[in-house]
C-alpha cells in the first residue's frame, strides 16, 4: 500500500507532534531531506520513549502531577534528538534515500 503525502499534510503532522519548524520545501536538497528524515526519526523515537515512561510509578512526595507530566515529555523529546541525531536506530538513513528517491536526486 502506498501512502502519498503531500507537503501540507507532512508539515501538519510534524507540526502536530511539537515540530513546529519543519519546513517540507528544505527536504529538495540533500542537506533538508537529511534534516527531514532525522527529523522524522526523532518523532518515532519520541514515541517509543514516551512508551517507554508509561509503567514507571511516580507516585511519592515529590513525584506525580502536572509538571511533572510536562518535564518528563519535553526530557523525552530531548533524548529522541540526540539519539537521532547521533546515529539513531538506522530509520533516518533508508527515509533518507527514500526522499531522495521520490525528489529524483542522485545520492
Amino acid at each position: 500500500m502506498d501512502v502519498n503525502l503531500n507537503s501540507e499534510t507532512s508539515a501538519a503532522l510534524f507540526q502536530a507532534k511539537g515540530m513546529k519548524d519543519f519546513n517540507p520545501s528544505l527536504a529538495k536538497t540533500k542537506e533538508g531531506a537529511r534534516a527531514a528524515a532525522e527529523d522524522f526519526e526523532a518523532v518515532f523515537l519520541h514515541q517509543l520513549v514516551e512508551l517507554m515512561w508509561t509503567e514507571v510509578p511516580t507516585d511519592g512526595p515529590f513525584g506525580g502531577g502536572h509538571s511533572e507530566s510536562v518535564f518528563r515529555s519535553m526530557l523525552n523529546e530531548e533524548y529522541s534528538k540526540q539519539i537521532a541525531g547521533n546515529g539513531g536506530i538506522g530509520l533516518a538513513d533508508d527515509i533518507y534515500r527514500e526522499i531522495l528517491k521520490m525528489q529524483n536526486i542522485e545520492e
